[in-house]
């Protein structure tokens, strides 16, 4: 059973799983802070290419099952066209003025 994204924690990361489930790329990038970085799998990613590919692109979508950390760690089931579903962990960063300095990917 999935947690409704309202209910999620964390605003900034509450804002995050609304863009990438809407597909709204300007809303995502306005989330991040101008030096923001991610990883994938434990390699880090140019977030441009990455969220393109994986999120807008492939039609991305995030079903949270799970938060801890406050809201900033999350477990998902994870969807885009071009790998189907699968469980992944996110965690986030997210700075004093409430944008995502860093988050971090991989399969759970």
């Amino acid at each position: 059973m999935s947690i409704q994204v309202n209910r999620l924690g964390d605003p900034a990361v509450r804002a995050f799983v609304t863009a990438v489930n809407s597909h709204d790329r300007a809303a995502f990038e306005a989330l991040l802070a101008p030096d923001a970085s991610m990883s994938d799998d434990g390699s880090d990613r140019d977030i441009a290419e990455w969220t393109d590919r994986e999120v807008f692109s492939s039609n991305g979508h995030m079903d949270v099952e799970s938060e801890s950390d406050g809201g900033r760690t999350l477990l998902v089931s994870y969807r885009n066209d071009t790998w189907g579903e699968m469980r992944t962990k996110w965690r986030f960063t997210v700075d004093d003025a409430g944008r995502i300095t860093r988050f971090e990917t991989g399969q759970a």
